[in-house]
């Protein structure tokens, strides 16, 4: 017992074994057994108890999102050398793209003429030496330093009787003396700011013989289904494979259990909202409902009727509804979230919709307002003056809905103009107040609601998870069914993973009679076509938007910027009205410039807009393209979107091909999946969440489905994961902050 105090006193580091090549964590000698187990207690040991990893390189690590020790056995290698097969220098064919090998004999630059830096490198091994050359690549000089063993990656060229690589890619494998380098398969792991690929290959081979062997805790009926190796091995075969053909089976398990991670995360969330939560059983066969279908001048799609039909299934039961829904830009998600929303009112409860932005806001309550009249539900709008705040002219009847706008700078009502704000929050709090739209003013303090039974959430990745849930929170008594809707269109496999919590409703139909939009590109020395082509359908008393990716001029980048551009079409275009607006205008003025050009056409569209005109279109998003190429062509002439730009990466040059290639939303966003990769998968739910580490969702896309189907069966099965404990321990542990979200919606 004595002895066991003193160990567990023990602060200085472990003397190193025989082979962990001089490194050893800084923590006492009793915890590698007990704490070095399993990933949950792997993810509370810091990178700084990694000695070598100390100070400066551990800040380093955590900027880059590698806190602990089980984050940096996920940082996994970026590829692999094998040199258990040696290919001398001398015997690499001409033209050949190969990795060589050697030492760095010597480095120089010259400086032959201003704006252009040489760097060659003289590379050797025992059978002959290449020369590799660099230009304007001056750290070279300082990262090839002589008598480091180093990999070139490039192709053999014969310049002057000599063997030359031109701009090769560069591995430094440090000192040739290393035996994690020598005669074996070498994994290259990625740099971490000043933290060498080298310093990351030593640090996690330590890691792992300090952590070995990693407790297992997934089931083994899912790992014998899947035919999976032992997680232990895994880890090993990843990073110190003794073949490459080691590595394909070690990542396959690495990725099934990240993913099955968070799906079963999700799985226990979706079953807690179901289970714990006290909902509304809405009465869905009244006469509201009805009305408004009846009274609008079109019929319900097929898509929208069987979308609607899923929501009412969820709103029959006491369970609150969690829906995402997806639809194209001009798809009628605003129709099926207004008979949602009319669902609840008509049974007692009060509607609300969250819009990211006060301009998108007030176009929500002027389109819902619309809708509302054409059913005869609220007064209509007139004309131009029809802005928010400023609709006066109705009939005197006392509308069916009360509709209410609210937001920072904004408080109107369809049933009183002139409504103050502070009114309108008595006339929420005491339920006089049917439906109100609003921005994040809605879930601010001093905003009581009587009965809020139904909320949409619009353009749900504008907004952060605690904003969400302060919304839920405005209902006391029971948690309201939640409609978010989108309409950037979501591949399936990101579907899984980022709302895999959520029903998933897809409205995959148009209104008929929309035409597609004809997407042209045009080079900048062609941008007279756009301007042309503005002035022609202007003619015939049509209008058009230009789109610019900056606001102001900048000294940094190259590209059209609105203020800038509207002073030059002003003068171009000198027969025409030319509007600017912009993110950093006042509301008043946004309001202004909107009200001008929705004056022909009242509502959330502008169906007179004919022309869409993005300059510099390859600095968009491909979700941004469509989803503006979307906002013409909506009335019953047939919209042009015009693409100005001239691409000057690879990326750029995929997003406009395939904006020309397809007007279809879902398979540009599987397109930019595949082009941009995954990148920060949860960053638009919630800042600071980890990324996906290993799992590619485009690549791994059967696992995916594998994982969710084992997670949500184990949660069927036990709901609180009574039986795997340290599964839960595991989890919480791996996904750290994100949890917060996935365990609240």
């Amino acid at each position: 017992m004595e002895l066991e105090k003193k160990l567990n006193g023990l602060v200085n580091p472990l003397r190193p074994g025989p082979n962990d090549n001089n490194l050893a964590y800084q923590v006492p000698l009793h915890s590698y057994r007990a704490r070095m187990a399993s990933l949950s207690r792997l993810s509370e040991v810091g990178t700084a108890e990694v000695k070598g990893l100390a100070g400066k390189r551990s800040q380093a690590l955590s900027k880059a999102g590698i806190h602990s020790v089980a984050d940096l056995l996920h940082h996994v290698p970026r590829r692999y050398i094998d040199r258990s097969v040696k290919s001398p220098i001398a015997q690499i064919p001409i033209g050949s793209e190969v990795t060589v090998i050697g030492e760095v004999r010597s480095v120089s630059m010259r400086r032959p003429r201003r704006n252009l830096a040489i760097i060659e490198a003289r590379i050797a091994d025992e059978s002959a030496t290449i020369k590799a050359v660099w230009f304007n690549q001056t750290f070279r000089k300082s990262q090839l330093r002589e008598g480091a063993q180093v990999a070139l990656s490039g192709v053999v060229e014969s310049f002057r009787g000599a063997l030359q690589m031109k701009s090769p890619a560069v591995d430094v494998l440090d000192s040739p003396s290393e035996s994690l380098i020598t005669g074996r398969v070498v994994p290259i792991h990625g740099s971490v700011g000043e933290v060498s690929p080298g310093i990351m290959r030593r640090a996690i081979h330590n890691a792992l013989l300090r952590s070995r062997p990693i407790e297992d805790t997934v089931p083994p009926q899912f790992i014998k289904r899947h035919e999976l190796i032992d997680r232990d091995q895994a880890f090993g075969d990843i990073h110190f494979p003794e073949t490459i053909e080691d590595v394909g089976p070690a990542r396959e398990r690495l990725v099934y259990d990240e993913l099955f991670r968070l799906e079963l995360a999700l799985a226990v969330q979706k079953r807690k909202q179901m289970m714990e939560a006290t909902g509304v059983a809405h009465e869905v066969s009244g006469g509201l409902v009805r009305r408004f279908l009846q009274g609008l001048p079109y019929s319900l799609t097929s898509a929208q009727t069987r979308v609607l039909s899923e929501i009412e299934t969820d709103l029959k039961v006491a369970h609150p509804m969690h829906r995402l829904l997806q639809g194209e830009v001009g798809s009628g998600k605003t129709v099926v979230a207004v008979s949602t929303l009319l669902h609840g009112i008509e049974g007692g409860w009060q509607g609300a919709i969250m819009a990211p932005t006060e301009v998108l806001a007030g176009q929500h309550y002027l389109g819902v307002r619309q809708l509302l009249a054409e059913a005869g539900l609220s007064p209509g709008l007139q004309g131009a003056g029809a802005q928010m705040g400023m609709d006066s002219l109705f009939d005197s009847g006392e509308p069916a809905v009360h509709l209410a706008l609210l937001t920072g700078s904004v408080a109107t009502a369809n049933y009183r103009p002139d409504i103050t704000k502070a009114e309108l929050l008595e006339d929420i709090a005491a339920g006089q107040v049917d439906l109100v739209v609003g921005t994040h003013a809605l879930i601010q303090e001093g905003v009581h609601f009587h009965s809020l039974g139904v909320a949409v959430v619009d353009e749900q990745h504008r907004f952060g998870v605690a904003q969400r849930v302060q919304l839920r929170e405005k209902a006391d008594l029971v948690e309201p069914d939640l409609l978010i809707m989108t309409a950037t269109p979501i591949p399936r496999t990101l579907s899984m993973t980022l709302y895999g919590d959520l029903d998933v409703s897809v409205i995959d139909e148009m209104p008929p009679g929309r035409t597609p939009v004809g997407t042209t590109l045009l080079s900048k020395m062609e941008e007279g076509t756009a301007w042309n082509l503005i002035e022609k359908e202007i003619a015939q008393g049509r209008q058009a938007f230009v789109v610019c990716p900056l606001v102001e001029d900048s000294p940094k980048v190259e590209a059209a910027s609105a203020v800038a551009e509207h002073k030059r079409l002003s003068g171009l275009l000198a027969d025409l009205r030319v509007g600017l607006i912009h993110g950093q205008l006042r509301s008043a003025d946004k309001e202004a410039v909107m009200s001008d050009f929705r004056a022909v056409e009242v509502g959330i569209d502008i169906p007179n807009a004919t022309v869409m005109v993005i300059e510099d279109a390859d600095r968009f998003g491909l979700s941004q393209l469509h989803q503006l190429r979307g906002r013409v062509g909506r009335g019953e002439h047939a919209g042009t979107c015009l693409l100005i730009a001239d691409a000057t990466t690879e990326e750029g040059e995929g997003r406009l091909a395939a904006m020309v290639a397809t007007n279809d939303g879902f398979r540009l966003a599987e397109e930019d999946l595949a082009i941009r990769g995954q990148g920060t998968v949860f960053g638009t739910r919630q800042s600071g969440v980890k990324d996906l580490k290993l799992a590619d969702i485009l690549e791994d896309f059967e696992l995916l489905v594998a994982a969710r189907r084992d997670a949500f069966g184990l949660v069927d099965a036990d709901p609180h994961l009574d039986n795997h404990p340290e599964l839960v321990k595991e989890v919480k542990g791996m996904l750290g902050d994100s949890v917060e979200w996935l365990f609240v919606s």
